[in-house]
């Protein structure tokens, strides 16, 4: 499959060399489209679109979203972005002084500062377990997580997808033996949906997040919150509105408290419908399948280039469209401007705790050449002492 074929249906500078779909996503033109439409019903109408048709539309979308991800689409609500929902977590949680989160040293930075923020607010203890890397198996990542158990822990909060080490962890398996000694299960699943599969009935997770605009491609803004029946009313919304005491309630107080939360632009949630369509349409599997490969394919010789190995075995256990490296830069945010003002490459070079890793992405649009290109800059920028 030549993946370029799909670089006419996204939007992206034709001149920029994007290696960086992990962080925001982008849009094919399509659902753009749809997009644009439904801004152009909303200002045709607003009132009529905002007080009386937005919660049936946001229904037909959360249907698609819910058989999507093969769970009932009530126990599903729209939220701005993963980070959103683990507050909305975080901050309902019933945490005592001395409880303990568990979670990884390999967490998001945004969802790390949102437990630890409530945790201390608490007296609790959010745990970043140490995960070794580079990690040889499931079973050395579940191991060394069970490692940070204790009888204070309440809760596991896990990342399905790493951000700034790309690394896929054995979620299945980490909830699975949660489940089994009575901890609650968080999963922030930012980068999982149209990225890997996602079958929320079969995952133990009582509590999940993902992102619809990063692989699933919607405009941005768009993230569901998924919680099971029996976990939903521990839920308090972050902006109390005409959700709480509603007028005219719902059958769910769930979807009362964090859909009606006053005035807001619905239309990126609502293209979730077209976007499914979108990758039914253009058989996504096949295209995640070719961007895979050429990520594995890849992986290698960004390690050589830059002298150090690989973070996981080489297979779709552990990557998925992206991968990343350390890299030895003691200016990180100097080289990712220089690669892109002058070098128009956009990826990301970041700080992960006391390292640096940069990680490029792979999506439909992208050829052999970018990544050519990009390994060719850094055999420049090498020879230059940039790192």
């Amino acid at each position: 499959m030549i993946l370029p074929v799909y670089k006419d249906q996204f939007l992206i500078d034709k001149n920029i060399t994007f290696l960086n779909f992990g962080s925001f996503g982008a849009c094919p033109k399509p659902i753009f489209d749809e997009y644009i439409r439904w801004q152009y019903v909303l200002e045709n109408e607003p009132v009529r679109f905002i007080a009386h048709n937005a919660m049936p539309n946001l229904e037909t979308s959360r249907k698609a979203l819910g058989a999507f991800l093969n769970c009932h689409h009530d126990h599903l609500v729209y939220v701005p972005n993963p980070t959103y929902a683990v507050n909305i977590v975080a901050k309902n949680f019933p945490l005592r002084p001395g409880d303990e989160i568990l979670s990884t040293d390999l967490e998001y930075g945004a969802c790390d500062r949102t437990w630890n923020y409530y945790c201390r607010k608490a007296g609790a203890t959010y745990v970043r377990q140490h995960i070794g890397i580079p990690v040889t198996s499931k079973d050395q990542i579940i191991e060394q997580f069970k490692k940070g158990y204790s009888s204070k822990t309440k809760a596991i909060f896990i990342s399905h997808i790493t951000s700034s080490t790309a690394l896929r962890l054995p979620v299945e398996e980490i909830c699975e033996w949660a489940k089994s000694i009575g901890l609650i299960t968080i999963v922030d699943g930012a980068h999982v949906p149209a990225h890997i599969p996602l079958d929320l009935s079969t995952l133990k997770a009582d509590i999940y997040t993902g992102a619809c605009h990063k692989w699933m491609m919607t405009p941005k803004g768009s993230t569901f919150f998924y919680a099971k029946p029996e976990f939903q009313d521990m839920f308090d919304p972050l902006i109390i509105s005409w959700g709480y005491e509603a007028a005219m309630p719902s059958h769910s107080q769930f979807l009362d408290y964090h859909q009606m939360t006053g005035t807001r632009d619905f239309s990126a949630y609502l293209t979730v419908p077209k976007a499914i369509e979108f990758l039914k349409d253009h058989n996504w599997t096949e295209v995640s399948a070719a961007c895979r490969k050429m990520v594995q394919d890849n992986y290698p010789v960004i390690c050589d280039l830059l002298g150090t190995q690989p973070l996981c075995p080489i297979n779709d256990d552990f990557l998925g469209q992206m991968c990343s490296t350390p890299i030895n830069c003691p200016e990180p945010e100097k080289l990712h401007q220089l690669l892109f003002n002058e070098y128009k490459i956009e990826i990301p070079v970041f700080r992960h705790g006391d390292k640096v890793f940069i990680r490029f992405s792979v999506q439909a649009f992208n050829s052999q050449q970018d990544l050519d290109y990009l390994f060719a800059t850094l055999k420049t920028l090498k020879t230059k002492g940039m790192f």
